[in-house]
């Protein structure tokens, strides 16, 4: 240390400190802690009471941000408002160069400190520049000990390159980090819709594919709420609502206006306060904002999904409306599919409904009907026969036909609803219709059963509903190949496996063709039994060369 001035020693000193601290400046990545990194470095290496950084606005004309360390929150809540940029700190925007004073109050362009401000005599300031454009500037006042120097000044400019070079580096990594959120939304985006094809693949609940796209929209935005509205008649009904909105919700009728109508008019998806959107106070929703993305499908917009005030801090972003929209539109595809697989179904219902009312309507024309009227004319005979004799032959002619009346009328009321079935369960009322059936034609018919339940007891039954699916199948599948097979034998087999039954219906008939088999001979109503139930029916060529009926069921259990 001999011959070297404790000035110098210092610079050393200082110098070194500036350097660490420039490395340690460049490695941060957080532009706040960069920022109030450089407030304390600079005060400690000037020995400063007070120190602050002035961020300038977009026009470079006065300060956005004014951050400082030296006054507590109390005081700085005393003195007022935060500097805009006039007076000294003015200078410094209009003029970015160093700048020191021994006396703040002697320069012209001072404007002195508000009542509750601590005195301030001494300044210094530099401008932080990155890539030739002012950032901001940087303020040193009240140095322990005198005046700032020229050695404070050059600190303080070497100061700012580094803290220019850490804020564009943080800078960077913001947008950097910004990008890549935006790019992992979008992703997400993409994510959900495959996601969303994939679960409503064979969907054909209306209720459960609303409940995916609203669950599905609301956790892609990060939505507090999201509601699935459904144009009907002129207006809009609340379909589904998830999140914060209540369950209530469902079911209530919103008039098509306002930001509504535009949406559907347009087609354009749009980003709103809250406030803006009429028919959430109608429902007695307070959103801040909300992202409106029409449901638009063939062409035409027939809802909408309405996400409501974004989780966490900010608004939706473009971001959010851009998956949102693409989200939606595979939504409303898998919504309309949906319905019209719905509205496809119950067609087939009412098909089914009234092919089966025109078969009981034949049967008691052909038969009862026609009994009845051979009965009152046995009567009519008996009325007119002489003597008591000839009244009793027709009398007993007369029973013989009401036995045979009862025996159809039976035959038919079994069909309709075999007592069998409920008293004792699918195998015992099948057995009963396969016994009937040998009587009456001459066709050969095999039965096996292997259902994991005791038949004949109420351990372990599948659900009324499934019963009678399984035995109206097997009821159909017989009539047709009775009527249509020209068949020498039948078999009839049903099985459980793995949570599955099986019903397999195959004749050794002429088979049936396969346009024939989609739509005729009573398979319509079997395949609404079956789509009801949740399963799968298959009619194609048997192995002994006519055909046979598949149907694959969810095997359901009575509830204990």
């Amino acid at each position: 240390m001999e011959g070297r001035s404790v000035k110098e020693d210092m610079d050393r000193d200082q110098l070194s400190r500036l350097l660490e601290v420039g490395r340690g400046l460049v490695s941060e990545l957080d532009l706040e802690a960069v920022l109030r990194q450089v407030l304390e470095v600079a005060r400690d290496l000037t020995g400063a009471r007070y120190a602050a950084l002035g961020i300038l606005d977009p026009e470079k004309k006065e300060l956005e941000r004014f951050l400082f360390v030296g006054i507590d929150e109390a005081t700085r809540a005393r003195i007022g408002p935060l500097p805009r940029g006039h007076g000294i700190l003015g200078e410094l925007i209009r003029n970015p160069e160093p700048l020191r004073l021994e006396r703040i109050s002697d320069h012209p362009r001072s404007y002195g400190f508000p009542a509750e401000h601590p005195p301030m005599t001494t300044f210094a300031g530099v401008p932080v520049m990155i890539r030739g454009e002012v950032f901001g500037n940087l303020y040193l006042t009240e140095k322990a000990g005198g005046a700032f120097d020229e050695t404070d000044e050059e600190l303080l400019v070497v100061l700012s390159q580094w803290a220019a070079i850490a804020i564009d580096n943080a800078r960077l990594y913001q947008e950097a980090e910004a990008g890549r959120e935006d790019l992992e939304r979008a992703v997400r985006g993409l994510e959900a819709t495959a996601s969303l094809s994939r679960e409503l693949g064979g969907e054909s609940d209306v209720e459960r594919v609303l409940e995916l796209v609203a669950k599905r929209g609301r956790a892609l935005v990060d939505a507090r709420s999201v509601l699935v509205l459904l144009l009907e008649d002129g207006k809009l009904r609340v379909a589904e609502a998830v999140g914060e909105a209540p369950s209530d919700f469902r079911g209530r009728v919103v008039e098509l206006e306002g930001a509504l109508q535009e949406l559907l008019q347009t087609s354009t998806s749009q980003r709103r306060a809250g406030r803006s959107v009429g028919f959430l106070e109608d429902l007695g929703v307070s959103a801040q904002g909300a992202l409106l993305v029409p449901l638009r499908a063939r062409g035409e917009a027939n809802g909408a999904i309405v996400a409501l005030d974004r989780m966490g801090a900010g608004a939706f972003s473009a971001d959010d409306e851009l998956v949102l929209s693409s989200f939606g539109s595979a939504a409303a595809a898998a919504i309309a599919a949906t319905q019209a697989l719905e509205r496809e179904r119950l067609e087939l219902s009412i098909t089914a409904s009234e092919q089966a009312r025109g078969r009981w309507a034949r049967e008691l024309h052909d038969e009862t009907l026609q009994e009845l009227g051979a009965l009152k004319v046995m009567h009519e005979s008996a009325l007119k026969a002489d003597g008591a004799e000839g009244m009793r032959g027709a009398l007993l002619r007369a029973n013989e036909q009401v036995e045979r009346l009862i025996e159809g009328l039976q035959g038919l009321i079994t069909e309709l609803r075999p007592a069998a079935l409920d008293e004792l369960g699918t195998e015992a009322a099948i057995d009963a219709l396969v016994a009937n059936l040998r009587e009456r034609v001459a066709l050969r018919i095999e039965s096996d059963f292997d259902l994991a339940y005791e038949a004949g007891r109420e351990t372990n039954r599948h659900t009324p509903e499934l019963e009678a699916t399984m035995y109206r199948i097997v009821q159909e599948a017989l009539n047709n190949v009775i009527k249509h097979a020209d068949a020498d034998s039948v078999r009839v087999a049903l099985s459980e496996d793995r949570g599955e039954v099986t019903v397999i219906v195959e004749d050794d008939g002429k088979g049936v063709e396969p346009t024939r088999a989609r739509q005729g001979f009573g398979l319509i109503g079997m395949r609404e039994r079956v789509g009801l139930a949740g399963g799968q029916l298959t009619v194609a060529a048997g192995a002994r060369g006519g055909t046979r009926v598949t149907a694959v069921l969810p095997a359901v259990r009575r509830e204990a």
